[in-house]
């Protein structure tokens, strides 16, 4: 059997899909006009097996491959996963398979792929194929200060998608697709699958920017850390979160969790607002398919402004200081009317 086609990994250990693998669903119909063969999605379910399945087939998915756990243990399990991506592979030999570099898919995507004795492409932005008909996958390097276009030479070729790099296809519930399910009895775990202890999640995210609608970040222009909560008390009366540009993450003033740009999170809210951020094309990159941009900044040449739908030249104490003052005066008028 020759390879082709391509498989999506629907990330599902908590009982609900991860909307990141419609964003892969929505790129692989895109590569199937070169890549000959169909779009499979596979995945790991405890209940509502129909609900998942149809979810992805609406989304884009010609086959679903479902693996049925009886536990939520199992379903948490990442060996387990890993072993039904594998034996999937080996089912429908794929040509690509594409897997969401989210921290569950950047710890799952190596294993599966030294399972399968093949290479990986991590955190790429892109993914096209090109006039002799390869695949190319296109990731920052040298941390984030050139693009490299790496081509896989072993079969399948397996990359990690960053979530929000790509827009979720609009779905078609009459849509209809083939699909196998399996029970996790089937499949012939190995025994670092079997012997594995699930003991619970260790930490959870203080925020996940990527599904955040507004995000107000700050950069360079901030004058201390503890200024930080003036930010951070902006963006939550204006309903969002707080993000960041890499270096204060470096200084050890911001979560990782916030970063915005190549090393940190693909962002696209309705509304980002660039506090005291220049503009370096390694932030750029992690926001600039926001809906609508608002910088803040002393410096009108700023890089940041050539990506701005509107640009504040100013203090941006100052500026956030009286938008906080009007936004409070705001919603005392609404409550006392």
């Amino acid at each position: 059997m020759s390879w082709r086609g391509i498989l999506i990994y629907a990330e599902n250990y908590s009982g609900r899909v991860n909307s990141s693998a419609f964003e892969l669903l929505g790129k692989a119909n895109e590569l199937k006009i070169r890549i000959d063969g169909e779009v499979s999605a596979i995945t790991l379910a405890r209940e509502d097996v129909d609900v998942v399945v149809q979810q992805l087939i609406s989304y884009g998915a010609d086959r679903v491959v479902v693996y049925k756990v009886s536990s939520d243990e199992e379903l948490a399990n990442q060996l387990i996963h890993r072993d039904a991506i594998v034996d999937t592979v080996n089912m429908f030999k794929p040509k690509l398979v594409l897997i969401s570099a989210t921290p569950w898919g950047r710890s799952l995507g190596p294993r599966v792929a030294a399972k399968l004795g093949t290479g990986i492409t991590a955190d790429c932005l892109d993914i096209y194929v090109d006039e002799q008909g390869d695949i190319v996958q296109v990731r920052p390097a040298f941390t984030g200060n050139i693009i490299a276009h790496i081509k896989t030479l072993t079969n399948p070729v397996i990359t990690t998608i960053r979530p929000k790099v790509f827009p979720i296809p609009r779905p078609d519930p009459s849509k209809r697709g083939e699909v196998v399910v399996k029970n996790i009895e089937e499949l012939n775990l190995s025994n670092d699958a079997r012997n594995i202890k699930v003991l619970g999640v260790a930490k959870v995210k203080e925020v996940k920017l990527p599904d955040v609608q507004i995000i107000v970040s700050v950069g360079r222009g901030l004058r201390g850390r503890e200024d930080i909560e003036i930010f951070k008390e902006f963006a939550k009366m204006l309903g969002g979160e707080l993000g960041c540009s890499k270096p204060l993450v470096d200084m050890g003033w911001c979560e990782k969790d916030r970063q915005v740009g190549f090393s940190g999170n693909i962002v696209r809210p309705r509304i980002y607002i660039a506090c005291g951020i220049s503009g370096a094309p390694q932030h750029i990159a992690g926001m600039k398919d926001s809906e609508y941009v608002i910088a803040i900044n002393i410096d009108e040449t700023a890089p940041i402004s050539k990506y701005s739908d509107l640009l504040i030249v100013g203090n941006m104490y100052e500026i956030i200081e009286k938008a906080i003052k009007k936004i409070s005066e705001v919603k005392k008028d609404m409550l006392t009317t």
